[in-house]
């Protein structure tokens, strides 16, 4: 096993403002949820309004539009004493949501999923695992997760982790559609397929309210050093 740091920071740019630099590393995913940017690398460029997302592993350049942006900032790293924080970028604010260290098989090819899950009001996820680790933030409503014997509400806003083993009830409000952004780390063999799995047989048959839309998936490719 290789073990990693998945974290999650959500960053703030001025409009127009200086470009960011983001080095290389394992995998990185980037998710607007405000205004817009453009993402560089050395062979290209993307546009990227707000509920979109780009994932990859090279070196970009992030350049925010005419109403700045805010976006969220998943990566996979070797384990480092950087946090990932934009501390050179003197206009931009920088802070860490969620921060957790994991274990991947290097058995296994993998790719990185980001993807948008909505409920309508008193949905609920019932009793699941998922084949890789993750990182979700809620974006509107609210959302109880029951795992392990501990019980957390989160709002818009607040981000957790799943490590995917570990069986998650996961109740929405009933007063508010409740939806969330997710980052996770999976095997190849799930591009294009979901990764829920329901730990209970009367659960798989019930009807499923949630909504998924998956904004991109990419194969990534482990450093071992």
């Amino acid at each position: 096993m290789l073990r990693f740091v998945l974290r999650l920071l959500e960053d703030r740019m001025p409009a127009h403002g200086a470009p960011v630099y983001l080095p290389a590393l394992a995998a990185r995913t980037l998710y607007v949820i405000e205004g817009d940017a453009t993402v560089e690398t050395a062979v290209g460029s993307t546009y990227h309004g707000q509920g979109s997302a780009w994932i990859g592993d090279d070196a970009v350049a992030v350049l925010a539009g005419g109403q700045g942006a805010r976006f969220l900032r998943w990566e996979l790293v070797l384990p480092t004493k950087d946090d990932g924080v934009l501390r050179a970028a003197p206009h931009c604010t920088s802070v860490v949501a969620n921060s957790a260290t994991i274990e991947l098989d290097p058995g296994f090819g993998w790719l990185m999923r980001c993807d948008r899950v909505s409920f309508p009001k008193g949905g609920i996820a019932y009793t699941h695992i998922h084949q890789g680790p993750g990182i979700r933030y809620c974006l509107e409503g609210s959302i109880r997760i029951e795992t392990e014997g501990r019980v957390s509400t989160y709002d818009p806003g607040e981000a957790w982790f799943e490590s995917g083993s570990a069986p998650v009830l996961a109740p929405t409000s009933a007063d508010s559609e409740t939806s969330f952004v997710r980052c996770f780390v999976l095997p190849r063999s799930c591009k294009g397929r979901t990764s829920i799995r329901y730990v209970r047989p009367e659960d798989a048959s019930k009807p499923k309210l949630q909504r998924y839309r998956v904004l991109g998936e990419r194969f990534i490719e482990l450093p071992v050093s």
